[in-house]
């Protein structure tokens, strides 16, 4: 009988969890106990965030056309050049760093590459290597030394790099720190067949050249995210990425695919972010820039999108965007399945420079999808498009006011008639992880 009971309370206990679980606010998704600690953690990154948040965003939009431009004009992009000085960066960012054959000597020049709303990103720069050794992942809440969960919990700034070629399973949801790189040039490293990778109430991480795929849910329960704490966490949702109330992030040269649920979210506020050089393929909800329309957290929300491929395979959400501001520049769409750019509660969409191929299917030639709204309300949203290519039958369906550029009109290179999308298959061309060989241009 006292057995009987005792498992009777058991039970109970764990039902009331699961309903505790079940009813705690959004701001605390994933966190089943969210404590002193916790609660700390998000109250500091909440006001980083609104630090990050630049009340200008046009001119952050325009300093990168104007960057561009400048690669595209000075150089023109042609073989010649290519030819004579062996370098085949075809963007700014890339032209930041690719062209030293002394890169892995000079990995942290990388830091000082970062453009768009992201371009404060320096990641561990300030910190000393972390060489993973180990594509374990054994121990969650004690990771072992040269693993790639003991180094992303490490207080300080650190700048990791990997010693082999490796496939990391993780068995549980990768809680990275502030102030860290995941550097993967050099060998390739894979992030696959188990939890992805989770920003939640950081700042400044930069996530580069690795490939992440064929990602699952994780259990939840007991997790260590930092040296001194450990957190009761809920399952995971199969996000390869996912960035949560964190500011200063920068995404580059990544190649993604198969997720059970999104390959990269950006939600609750998070800001100040730069997804770029990164390959996309063989997914349904590709990028959530806003997770639900009641979270006005996100009218801070800034992302740069810019130099992506997104390909095979693909169905909607290339972004799907809500309240903040997005500045979409100079990617190329490949045969969407549903829409490629959509959103909800008046988010502010500008499309420069992308070329858009439809696919054969002829209810899916729309780039855009307005979702939860009446034409009443959405006509008045900002979703522009400036020198776009569409092909195919692709078009873009534009709405509310028209882009106001902070530079002047009469300036030498607003007076150069140029239609940047037709170079976004060059821009694009080196996109997803490089394989890059040590002494040798990447």
């Amino acid at each position: 009988m006292a057995s009987s009971n005792h498992k009777t309370s058991i039970l109970l206990f764990v039902l009331l969890l699961c309903t505790i679980i079940a009813s705690l606010p959004k701001s605390y998704a994933r966190i089943a106990k969210y404590d002193d600690y916790l609660r700390a953690r998000a109250n500091q990154s909440y006001a980083e965030a609104l630090q990050a948040f630049d009340p200008n965003p046009e001119k952050v939009a325009d300093d990168l056309n104007e960057q561009v431009e400048g690669i595209l004009i000075s150089q023109s992009l042609a073989r010649r050049h290519l030819k004579e000085d062996g370098c085949k960066a075809t963007n700014p960012i890339d032209r930041c760093w690719r062209c030293d054959p002394n890169w892995a000597n000079n990995r942290k020049r990388l830091a000082d590459c970062a453009r768009g709303f992201g371009h404060h990103t320096t990641g561990g720069k300030d910190g000393r290597y972390y060489v993973v050794t180990d594509p374990s992942d054994d121990s969650i809440l004690e990771p072992k030394p040269g693993t790639l969960r003991h180094a992303v919990i490490q207080s300080q700034p650190l700048w990791i790099i990997f010693s082999r070629p490796m496939i990391i399973r993780l068995q549980q949801e990768l809680i990275c720190t502030s102030d860290k790189t995941i550097d993967g040039r050099g060998v390739e490293v894979h992030i696959a067949y188990g939890a992805g990778i989770t920003l939640q109430f950081v700042h400044n991480v930069i996530i580069h050249n690795i490939r992440i795929h064929n990602i699952v849910e994780g259990n939840g329960g007991m997790i260590r995210d930092t040296v001194d704490h450990i957190g009761l966490r809920t399952i995971s949702d199969g996000d390869a990425i996912s960035i949560f109330g964190s500011n200063n992030v920068w995404i580059d040269h990544v190649s993604m695919s198969r997720a059970t649920d999104g390959l990269i979210d950006a939600i609750q506020g998070s800001t100040a972010i730069t997804i770029s050089n990164c390959k996309f393929n063989h997914h349904d909800h590709v990028l959530l820039l806003g997770a639900h329309d009641s979270d006005t957290d996100d009218k801070i929300m800034q992302v740069t999108v810019a130099f992506n491929r997104f390909g095979e395979g693909l169905i909607q959400r290339m972004p799907r965007c809500r309240r903040g501001f997005f500045h979409i520049i100079n990617n190329y769409y490949s045969r969407w399945e549903m829409y490629a750019i959509g959103g909800s509660s008046n988010p502010t969409i500008i499309s420069q420079g992308n070329r858009f191929k439809a696919s054969n299917n002829s209810y899916t030639k729309e780039v855009t999808k307005r979702e939860n709204s009446y034409k009443s309300e959405w006509q008045n949203w900002q979703w522009r498009s400036e020198g776009d290519k569409f092909t195919d039958g692709a078009f873009f369906t534009e709405s509310g006011p028209k882009i106001r550029h902070t530079k002047t009109p009469l300036s030498l290179r607003n007076l150069i008639k140029f239609k940047p999308g037709s170079y976004a298959g060059r821009l694009t061309r080196y996109a997803g992880a490089l394989k890059c060989q040590v002494g040798r241009m990447c």
